[in-house]
């Protein structure tokens, strides 16, 4: 072999050696390294942007795509103890022309986390409200998006500010008053009674809480790596002092039926989604939304959990579209007549 041949093949394989090796190492000694990388990567390749806003001494982070045009623009809502980027495996499979925005929670990654903070749902609210006051995203009513806690807060924030909102979308919310516990709930309100609630399901401090949290959030098995459950431990784990204090908060009486107690007050156009399999939060909550909210579209998503947004991205974002597009050709048919 001619010699300048062989120096390009060992070039070329000491080029590619070096990623490869790095990805090993930080799979291995740093996967919450490599997971923050996964997430930059990730928004790099849908084009989220990550920005800042303040509200006086109060920092808000979100990302977005796309800016305000004639179509309303989407706010996007997580869940507790998640962050902005749980929605890029919806935002993958909505259209590009689209504005949206998604918001890192009061306290959650870049969002200002602060002891004086309000973290009640009607808090959490008003925080809300700050950050689209902040970006003039109500400028023209906007479509809000929220699964979970953040279904909480949106359920919450449109019976508030009615005027803000064009339409809602309320993903496996929680917030609503059942007439029997599900195995969750119940072991939740004993942990409650409790001295010590260290051991918050939804608050994993060990690679083995963190599958079992995947597993009650999920009705799919995801077989998840040693290695990753590790990464995702050593990424919340920073933060689980606060996610026990958010958690007991948003469970307490003040705050836990704060979207039963205004879901009559709902008056725009709303749909809500959820995991028939969810164990979190029972799926017939679905059900009193549909009877309490005028206007409500239920879609039930088979062999689905809690993560709809993980486990259904797909699906989340076509029944999305497909119900913004009904209120667009409502909206024509009205100004036909």
């Amino acid at each position: 072999m001619d010699l300048d041949v062989l120096n390009m093949f060992v070039i070329a394989g000491g080029t590619l050696a070096i990623p490869i090796l790095a990805f090993v190492a930080s799979f291995l000694l740093w996967p919450s390294a490599l997971i923050k990388i996964y997430y930059w990567y990730w928004r790099r390749t849908l084009g989220m942007q990550v920005r800042y806003i303040q509200h006086e001494d109060y920092q808000f982070c979100y990302s977005f795509r796309g800016r305000p045009g004639h179509k309303p623009s989407i706010l996007m809502l997580h869940g507790f103890s998640a962050h902005k980027d749980m929605w890029l495996s919806v935002v993958k499979f909505l259209p590009k022309n689209l504005h949206l925005v998604c918001v890192d929670m009061p306290g959650h990654e870049g969002t200002t986390r602060s002891s004086m903070d309000d973290l009640s749902i009607n808090g959490q609210v008003k925080r809300i409200h700050q950050f689209v006051e902040c970006l003039k995203l109500n400028k023209k009513p906007f479509h809000l998006i929220g699964t979970s806690m953040g279904g909480h807060v949106a359920g919450v924030y449109a019976a508030y500010y009615p005027s803000d909102i064009s339409s809602l979308c309320l993903v496996c919310p929680a917030g609503l008053e059942y007439s029997t516990d599900n195995e969750f709930v119940q072991r939740i309100k004993m942990l409650q009674q409790s001295p010590s609630i260290q051991k918050i399901p939804l608050v994993p401090s060990t690679p083995e809480e963190m599958s079992e949290m995947l597993q009650l959030c999920s009705y799919v098995r995801f077989k998840v790596p040693q290695q990753i459950l590790q990464g995702l431990v050593d990424v919340r784990i920073p933060h689980n002092n606060f996610y026990r204090k958010l958690f007991l908060e948003i469970v307490s009486e003040k705050s836990r039926y704060t979207l039963h107690q205004n879901m009559e007050k709902i008056k725009v156009p709303t749909q809500v989604i959820w995991g028939k399999q969810d164990q979190v939060l029972d799926v017939s909550g679905a059900d009193m939304l549909a009877k309490s909210i005028a206007n409500c579209q239920v879609e039930l998503l088979e062999n689905c959990g809690h993560s709809v947004v993980m486990e259904r991205p797909r699906k989340t974002a076509k029944l999305i579209m497909d119900f913004l597009a009904s209120l667009h050709n409502t909206d024509n048919n009205k100004k036909l007549d």
